[in-house]
Formats: C-alpha cells, sequence, structure tokens
C-alpha cells in the first residue's frame, strides 16, 4: 500500500511542478489517497486493500494512455465517493492545537453540497453514527438495519439527545412499495393517577413536573428496533448494535457542537449516579475528549445476546424500574414487560402535487400537515423568497395549526381527535389571516415543554427502501434519572401531560402523551420518494413546512433547503429568526406585529433528508448540527478484475509493487 502511495503521489507532484495542466486537477486526487492508506484501520479486509490498490493503478494506467477525463470522473467515484472510513482514535492528535475546543457554533464559514451515490445513503446529525449505518449496508445489511445501527450509535456518541431509555418511530417506504409507520412510545405507568401524581409533588399548585423520576413514562426503543427488523431488515438485534458497542466500550471524540450540549445539560441530573456515568462530576467533555460510557457498553451487550426480552423482563427490567421508584416515581416491572410496538396508519395531504406523510396522533404530524394546507389555501409560496410576506404567511398557517394541533392531539385510545388535515378544516382557518399577526395561542394548559433534544436520521438504499426514523429521550439528558451501573438515561416524556381534568392530554394511568416527534415521507413521483424531518420538538412541524416549501414552492435542492435561515413561532407569542435573513426583513416583521427576536441557530433543530430518484440516490444533512450525508458507490468486482488483467499484462513490474506493498501492509 505503502509502495503504490508513494509511486502514484510522487507522480502527481512530479507533474504538478513540471506545470502540467491536467496535473492541477490531479493535485486534489493526491489529497484523496490518504484517505485510502486509512482504510487499513477500519472494518477493510486484505482483499479490499488489494481491490483499492488495484482501482488506484488502473486509474494512473486509464490517466497516462488511455482517457484522462475518464479517469477523473472514475476516480471521484471509486474514492470520493467510495471511501467514507476514518482514521481510529490512537491515530489523530487530539492535543493538537489545530483542534479548536471553543468553535463559534453560530457562524456559517463553510458549505456543503448535496451527496449523490448509488447503493446507500444515511444522513444523521453525527457522522461517526452515519457511518455505523454505511457499514451495516456495506455488509448487506438494507436502510432498516442502517438505521437501527446508526440510532443505537447515536445513543453513545450523542448521549444527551437519545437513548434506550426514551421512544422511537419510523416512516418508510419499502422496496416493494409498501408506505408504513412504526409507533414505539410507551405511556404512563399504571400507578400514575393526577392524585397520586399531585400528592408527590411539593408545590401549593402541583403541577406535572418537566423531569424528575415522575415525568418517566415506559420507553419503547428496544422494541420499536427489534420490531422493524424482524419485520424489515436482514439483521437481527445483536449486529446492528454491534458500533455502538464498539465505541461505547472503546471510545470516541466529542464533536463541538455536542461537546456545547453537554456543557449545557450538566446539572440536569438527579443525582450523582448520572454525573459520574456521563462524565459531568468534575467539569464536562470538551471537543475531542474521548468518552468511553463502559456501563452502556455492558447494557448493549445484554440485549445483544438477549434481544429486547432482555430490556423489558428480568434483572435489567427490575434495575430500571427500581431506580424510578427508589427516587419517587411510579414505575413497575410489569408497566415494561407489557409493553409492545406498533404499526399504525401515516396520514397525509397533497402539497402543489406533492404527497407528504406523516404520523397520526399521539403525534403531531397532524400540526405540520395542516399547516401546508392553510398555506396553500392562501398560497403562502408565491411570495418572494427574501420578503417579509413569505415568512409572515408561513407563520401565520402555522399558529392556526400550532393552536388546534396542542389543544386537540392526544392518545386516541382515550380521546377521539378531529381530522386536522381535512382541507375543508383549512379552509376555514385560513379566512382569519390577514397582512396583520395575528394573537393566536399555542394551545392552553397541557401544552407540552417548547425545548428538547431528539436525534433524527434518514437512510436510502439501492433496493429501494426509504426510511426516516427518529429517536428520543425528549429533554436533555431526559428526566435526568440515570438507572445505576446501566447507562441507561430514562425520558421524561410525560413533562407532556397535564393535571387539568379537562384536557384532552391529562394524566392517565397507561395513556400515552402527546408526542412532539415526526418523522416524515415524501412521493414527489411515482418512483421518487425522500425519508425527511426536521429534530428538536416545537421546531419539527415548523420545520417540515420550512423545508417542505422550500424544496417544492422555491425549487431548492435538498442541501440547500436545509441550509437555509429558519424561523420559529414560540410559546410565548414571539417569533424568531435566525439571523441570516435578508437585510430589513425584522425590521419589515415588526411592523406587521411580529414579537421579532434573534435566536441562535441551535433553536432552530436539525434536518436531515435522503431521496431515492428512480437509481439515483441523494442526500442532505443540517449545518446546524455536527453531522453528515454518506453515501457509497460499491464497485463491480468484475470491473477491478478487468483492471487488474491490463496493469499485469501492460505493467508487470508495477503489478509486483502492488503484491509486494499488500503483503507488507499487513
Amino acid at each position: 500500500m505503502i509502495g503504490i502511495y508513494s509511486y502514484f503521489s510522487s507522480s502527481i507532484v512530479t507533474r504538478w511542478q513540471n506545470g502540467n495542466s491536467d496535473s492541477r486537477h490531479s493535485f486534489k486526487y493526491y489529497w484523496c489517497l490518504p484517505r485510502i492508506y486509512l482504510c487499513e484501520s477500519c472494518f477493510l479486509d486484505t482483499q479490499c486493500i488489494l481491490y483499492y490498490n488495484l482501482i488506484i493503478t488502473s486509474i494512473w494506467y486509464e490517466w497516462k494512455y488511455v482517457d484522462t477525463n475518464y479517469s477523473r470522473t472514475i476516480l471521484y467515484r471509486e474514492i470520493n465517493v467510495l471511501l467514507v472510513t476514518q482514521p481510529t482514535d490512537s491515530e489523530i492528535d487530539f492535543s493538537s492545537d489545530e483542534l479548536s475546543t471553543n468553535p463559534d457554533l453560530d457562524k456559517f464559514d463553510s458549505r456543503r453540497s448535496t451527496m449523490y451515490a448509488h447503493n446507500g445513503i444515511v444522513a444523521t446529525s453525527q457522522p461517526l453514527a452515519a457511518q455505523a449505518g454505511i457499514q451495516l449496508l456495506r455488509n448487506g445489511g438494507n436502510a432498516f438495519d442502517a438505521a437501527v445501527a446508526t440510532a443505537a450509535t447515536l445513543n453513545v456518541v450523542e448521549p444527551m439527545s437519545t437513548g434506550i431509555g426514551g421512544d422511537v418511530f419510523a416512516m418508510y417506504r419499502t422496496a416493494e412499495g409498501d408506505v408504513g409507520a412504526m409507533r414505539s412510545c410507551g405511556g404512563a405507568p399504571a400507578a400514575a393517577t393526577r392524585e397520586t401524581v399531585r400528592n408527590r409533588v411539593d408545590s401549593n399548585t402541583p403541577t406535572m413536573p418537566a423531569s424528575g423520576p415522575l415525568a418517566v413514562t415506559v420507553p419503547g426503543t428496544v422494541r420499536g428496533w427489534e420490531r422493524l427488523l424482524m419485520d424489515h431488515g436482514r439483521y437481527e438485534l445483536n449486529t446492528t448494535l454491534e458500533p455502538a458497542i464498539t465505541y461505547a466500550s472503546e471510545g470516541y471524540p466529542v464533536s463541538e457542537i455536542i461537546a456545547s450540549a453537554w456543557a449545557r445539560n450538566a446539572d440536569v441530573f438527579v443525582d450523582t449516579v448520572g454525573k459520574e456515568a456521563f462524565h459531568v462530576s468534575d467539569g464536562t467533555p470538551s471537543v475531542g475528549d474521548v468518552i468511553r460510557l463502559p456501563h452502556l457498553a455492558e447494557t448493549f451487550e445484554t440485549i445483544a445476546e438477549g434481544s429486547a426480552d432482555a430490556f423489558y423482563e428480568g434483572p435489567l427490567a427490575t434495575q430500571i424500574a427500581t431506580a424510578v421508584r427508589d427516587r419517587g416515581g411510579l414505575l413497575e416491572p410489569s408497566d415494561l414487560a407489557d409493553f409492545e410496538a406498533e404499526y399504525v396508519d401515516p396520514v397525509s395531504t397533497t402539497y402543489r402535487g406533492t404527497t407528504v406523510y406523516e404520523l397520526p396522533p399521539n403525534n403531531q404530524g397532524l400540526i405540520a400537515l395542516e399547516a401546508l394546507n392553510i398555506a396553500s389555501e392562501i398560497d403562502a409560496g408565491s411570495y418572494a423568497y427574501d420578503s417579509a410576506d413569505r415568512i409572515h404567511y408561513y407563520a401565520e398557517s402555522l399558529k392556526r395549526a400550532f393552536h388546534d394541533g396542542h389543544h386537540y392531539i392526544t392518545d386516541p385510545t382515550f380521546e377521539s381527535v378531529p381530522d386536522l388535515a381535512a382541507s375543508s378544516h383549512a379552509v376555514n382557518r385560513a379566512k382569519s389571516i390577514d397582512e396583520r399577526a395575528s394573537d393566536v395561542s399555542v394551545g392552553g394548559p397541557g401544552m407540552p415543554p417548547e425545548e428538547s433534544d431528539t436525534v433524527l436520521l434518514t437512510v436510502a438504499d439501492k433496493a429501494g427502501n426509504v426510511v426516516s426514523l427518529i429517536n428520543s429521550i425528549f429533554g436533555p439528558f431526559g428526566s435526568g434519572v440515570v438507572v445505576p451501573d446501566t447507562g441507561i438515561v430514562l425520558q421524561n416524556r410525560g413533562a407532556s401531560f397535564t393535571l387539568d381534568p379537562s384536557h384532552p392530554n391529562a394524566l392517565e394511568p397507561k395513556k400515552r402523551p402527546f408526542h412532539t416527534l415526526i418523522p416524515g415521507l415524501i412521493q414527489f413521483d411515482s418512483d421518487d420518494w425522500a425519508a425527511f424531518g426536521v429534530m428538536g420538538g416545537y421546531m419539527q412541524p415548523q420545520g417540515h413546512l420550512q423545508v417542505l416549501a422550500n424544496l417544492i414552492d422555491y425549487g431548492f435542492d435538498p442541501q440547500a433547503a436545509l441550509n437555509a435561515p429558519r424561523w420559529r413561532y414560540c410559546d410565548d407569542g414571539s417569533l424568531a429568526i435566525e439571523e441570516r435573513f435578508a437585510d430589513g426583513v425584522l425590521g419589515k416583521l415588526a411592523r406587521r406585529g411580529h414579537d421579532v427576536t434573534v435566536r441562535p441557530p441551535s433553536a432552530f433543530g436539525g434536518a436531515q433528508f435522503t431521496r431515492r430518484r428512480g437509481d439515483v440516490l441523494s442526500g442532505a444533512t443540517d449545518p446546524r448540527k455536527d453531522g453528515a450525508a454518506i453515501g457509497f458507490w460499491d464497485f463491480n468486482a468484475n470491473s477491478v478484475y478487468e483492471y487488474a488483467i491490463i496493469i499485469l499484462t501492460k505493467q508487470p513490474v508495477l503489478s509486483i509493487i502492488i503484491l509486494i506493498s499488500v503483503i507488507l501492509s499487513h
């Protein structure tokens, strides 16, 4: 490997120094070559290393003797897209001055392009997690396998946002053409009555706690992962958990935005168990610090060996319930044992010829659909993109959808929910919109907390599967309750209940709360499907509306649609916007009566997007997160052998160098 690397790179440098115009293009390729060398430190075997050597040498041959333009194309396709692996921790000097420990998270000083590939794409908020999904695809898995592997790895590398102590939902379109939705969210404990909670809350005017043990609901993640794999995947749970186990046990470097979130929420934990498990007893992890979560690794190993039953039954289930009860909560082992994931029928609407699918109640998908229908009714997409008019009319559409959704959406097994996505309903709601900002409540008492942390991932594969999966523990580090010796952070979804018996989201035993999580699915055409979503509590339906408008109304490509500045209607009635909007927009919105505030990028969620249009896959990831959209093109072994024959016959000496380099590298 070293031999061919030296040969090829020295040739490029020589041609650059000699002023060859073609070599100025190849100089870019020189910087790609170290990525090939790094393959030896990841998952690739000797045969794969040999393939890469043959590819590089064959490209060199094409370049020198046949077709320069063709060889450039092949090089980008075979290397820059194919190779997505990274160096191991031991190869990176994390003490280097080049690694900033205090990055400016509010500044967008680089650009991203939409990612295109052929065999698979994963987009999510942390690159190591995206690579875990890609590796499952490389190993023969499909989009469902990749989604679970990515989600499990996010539990390790972004632990304040997600985990097996939370819930999971998925929207998908299978290779066979089936559109479906999976919901795996637990309800309140069987002992959680309003009277019991009131008696345990130390207050003269008791309300549902926003965190702590009384806010814990039954976690649905592990059952949901297993259900998806059993029904749609190619691998079992143990295989998809391998990357997460490796990172939890061997460690990973903390990325910039995740390090910031870690520091902001270090005080969430209810006791020292959580502080010690997540390294906040003496400060918080800095950018580039290598973090290990050994207890979480052991828990994942237990689940890998015993499947989801190991989580919901037996010693681990007892540990979870005991941890909650010992801290004043109400969860029992029987609450865990009774839980099952379920499939539900998606709800949908058509917006300017595009069909958008969302999750039904108890999730807030109807809010996004109602907002789209109202925006369509008032033709919000007809205004110039950089105008205050555009923001105003979309925001007014969203306000009314928020009001309705936060008042009516609840667990449909306890109370019926009106069809908020009906076009007739949008016609009536649109009548109240004019050029002035309206004073519309977001739903009154029982409103869920505005701020939350979540992870979203989207996957598309060559076969035609497209998956949007969202996993969350709700608030940053959830309830703050960590089960001792397990690394499990339990969610605080119970915070979305109210103790007001007249409200649709009034607390009742086994009732599921209003749920913010909404993975999305788009059908642009019969053979053109996309998985998407925007994480972040209240921001989710608002993000859906804005990303869809960017794509459909304004023709943005996927990455541009995610990059674009966003606005956000807040629970205090203000209209928050990012500072990157065009000059003059803030003032014009204020003159319309909006209470305009400027917030940092972290307030506007994190979007992910993957699409399958015919045989071409594309993906995009939000610059407001640490993430990546990673794709791969699996080369055809036959073409590699053809190249090998050419090299063996035309360049026998070089062939010997290749073989020697492979032997020495191993």
